[in-house]
């Protein structure tokens, strides 16, 4: 045989490495997916189970037969699994496990015992998309090729038995299609579903109780199928609270906001992801309106060095921290303003539990930083502390509040109050009693928000524009303003960035300098998540863009990169934005940059505003749409595409209803049939939504 030369050599090389890859998916040089794990015996305090992707071993390793699988984007559905998983080891007896899609395979499915049950709980993502953790679940489940280990190939999965609730949003076309097409698909290998699948609504804002309407049936209906005794539900704790009276904050082995390990140690290093946050500078910060009371952020954010990169039409993601006076409510309500700087050990007392704050921290630090305490609180969770409540009259009224949906919607949804706030509602005294276990287990994680990109990733790749409203505001029935977590944050940060010496966005107070004071000099946590919301790839192609307020974020973006091709020469079509505000001398957005953009793109650029304040009557860009609705024709016949981004409920509703009429009227064609088009563009890709509840 002949001598291998360099050639030879680097490709047994890459053949190698992939081979490797492909077998061991990846797991010798995967991200950790657990951000505080050591390498230690220990993770969190809980004894650590041999790591494997075989679902049926990790179960009969750890006497289990229920498992919550959950696909989730924001936190909820992964909140729901763990309710579940809880309720059905509580009431029923279940030995229950949570799992993450993404930690296993599923080619011995077929191998499931039918004296076991498996969950899922799915949400979809934008146009009928699986979650990222979901991924290669769905994938696997729905392919035309699916495999199981038995080869059996007529009815593969005849002994399972399932659960499934989904998470969607009837203002998505696809709504709730996760939940509907693996459902589909596991029936169509002869799995048996217990109960009807669930689904609830975030659009209608009815998730919550959608979920609580349907698990009541379902447990019944599971119960029938494995025989199952319900007893009276007593709280245990899926987690040990402990304090460490040997530590104290300054102690470099304690958690103060940090998110990982390597954050804590001062050495942050990438890739940079939902799990691993960049620390980025925030290199220039204004505001965008010039009315007095409400505020829309401009933010240019540095992720120069991080390796992080993004394309035009992508989403920034902020890791926010919460305000001091929620803190400072949270903790007097529960007993731990005086001991706010205690420093706790939080261990699973099961060894598949994980938990979902870092350990050693501090009371403080867990609602600063780790704990959603300023989301709006469910009725099963008022259900589930009234055991606690600090008198007899307090409970039976949080009794009466968990079991009747109508009164805790009068008395507490529509104020949209955080747990906090609602029980402050019902009684001055403190709850002393509530382990802080509980509060750990019932409150989600703090999950980061994400922004529409407004730069282009052609023009500043190394720095990415956020544009946000930020949110404070007055609800329908609501007795106080409902403050948004994020933007006061963001808008906490402009302040002191331009000279203010003490920020205090509407009466809210943040720890800007992080822990450690490691974010002092402006800095944010962030990762970017990709987005199919492209521009086409031939930048010749018409584009319609529909974006009123902050929903033009993404098309500044679009319209900047479209002037930099064509200020290199490039061909580029007719690009027509479709913006709406209150009124030009308030709240139009980069009115000057628009300018600047038109000079630049001359005819192939056109703005189309609607004022919906300056008028006799309120004028918005659905229906400066049917006005031009000629022009949207014609460049729809050459192959446009058609953007909308913003509102998803009202705004991107009637856009999609405006465009179907257009169409119908100038084609001369019936009423549902404009609809169908409009369906058929949405499934080419040739509309595009970016849009939210």
């Amino acid at each position: 045989m002949g001598q291998l030369d360099t050639l030879d050599l680097v490709v047994l090389a890459v053949l190698l490495v992939g081979s490797v890859a492909y077998f061991t998916k990846g797991s010798y040089w995967a991200v950790a997916k657990d951000p505080y794990a050591s390498s230690t015996t220990a993770v969190n305090g809980a004894a650590k189970a041999a790591a494997t992707r075989d679902i049926l071993e990790k179960m009969e390793a750890t006497g289990k037969n229920c498992v919550v699988f959950y696909g989730s984007q924001t936190g909820t559905a992964e909140d729901y699994a763990s309710r579940l998983a809880k309720e059905g080891a509580q009431r029923f007896g279940l030995k229950t496990m949570v799992a993450d899609l993404e930690d296993y395979d599923y080619e011995n499915l077929d191998r499931f015992p039918s004296d076991k049950v498996v969950f899922f709980v799915l949400a979809t993502y934008g146009e009928g998309e699986p979650t990222d953790n979901a991924v290669e679940f769905y994938q696997f489940i729905t392919g035309d090729d699916v495999a199981f280990e038995s080869g059996e190939a007529d009815r593969p999965l005849a002994a399972l038995k399932y659960v499934t609730f989904g998470l969607g949003n009837n203002t998505y076309e696809h709504y709730n299609a996760m939940v509907r097409n693996v459902d589909a698909a596991l029936t169509k290998m002869g799995a048996t579903r217990v109960g009807d699948a669930g689904e609830g609504d975030d659009g209608a804002g009815t998730m919550e109780e959608d979920f609580l309407a349907w698990k009541e049936p379902m447990w019944a209906a599971l119960a029938d199928s494995l025989g199952l005794q319900e007893r009276e539900a007593k709280y245990e704790p899926v987690f040990s609270v402990t304090e460490d009276e040997a530590l104290t904050p300054a102690d470099e082995t304690v958690y103060l906001g940090e998110p990982t390990h390597a954050h804590l140690q001062g050495r942050p290093k990438g890739p940079y992801s939902a799990h691993n946050p960049f620390i980025a500078p925030i290199v220039e910060s204004r505001e965008l309106f010039t009315v007095k009371g409400r505020n829309c952020l401009h933010l240019e954010v540095s992720i120069a060095g991080s390796n992080l990169s993004y394309q035009t039409g992508d989403h920034i993601a902020v890791w926010p921290t919460n305000a001091g006076a929620e803190v400072d409510r949270f903790l007097q309500v529960f007993g731990l303003a005086d001991k706010r700087d205690a420093v706790i050990r939080v261990k699973g007392l099961d060894v598949t539990a994980k938990v979902p704050i870092p350990t050693p921290t501090t009371y403080d630090a867990a609602a600063r930083y780790y704990m959603e305490i300023a989301a709006p609180v469910s009725r099963q969770f008022v259900a589930t502390l009234a055991a606690f409540a600090p008198d007899e009259a307090t409970r039976a009224e949080m009794v009466r509040l968990g079991a009747d949906k109508d009164y805790f919607h009068d008395k507490l949804s529509t104020h949209c109050y955080t747990i906090a706030q609602a029980l402050q509602s019902l009684t001055p005294e403190p709850f002393t009693t509530v382990p802080f276990s509980l509060l750990i287990e019932g409150i989600n994680k703090i999950q980061p928000r994400y922004y529409s990109i407004s730069s282009s990733s052609l023009v500043q790749k190394d720095t990415i524009s956020i544009t946000a409203v930020v949110e404070s505001l007055r609800l329908p029935g609501a007795s106080h303003l409902v403050k948004g977590v994020t933007t006061n944050y963001l808008l906490a940060l402009k302040q002191k960035q331009n000279g203010d010496p003490a920020p205090d966005p509407h009466g809210l107070t943040y720890a800007l300098s992080g822990p450690r004071n490691r974010y002092d000099g402006i800095h944010l946590p962030v990762h970017v998540r990709h987005s199919n919301f492209k521009l086409p790839s031939d930048p010749s192609r018409p584009i319609i863009m529909v974006g009123p307020g902050t929903g033009v974020a993404p098309f500044r973006g679009f319209i900047q990169e479209r002037a930099a091709l064509a200020a290199r020469g490039d061909k580029v079509g007719p690009t027509v934005l479709f913006f709406g505000c209150r009124n030009r001398t308030e709240d139009f957005v980069y009115q000057d940059e628009w300018k600047t953009y038109q000079e630049q793109l001359g005819d192939n650029l056109r703005i189309i505003t609607a004022f919906s304040r300056e008028g006799p009557s309120k004028v918005y860009v659905q229906h400066r749409l049917h006005e031009h609705a000629s022009m949207v024709s014609d460049l729809l016949k050459q192959k446009a595409v058609f953007y909308v981004c913003g509102d998803a409920a009202n705004m991107a509703r009637e856009v999609n209803l405006v465009l179907g009429r257009i169409l119908a009227e100038q084609r001369n064609l019936p009423a549902d049939r404009g609809e169908e088009l409009v369906k058929h563009m949405r499934s080419n890709g040739s509309y595009q939504e970016d849009v939210w509840s």
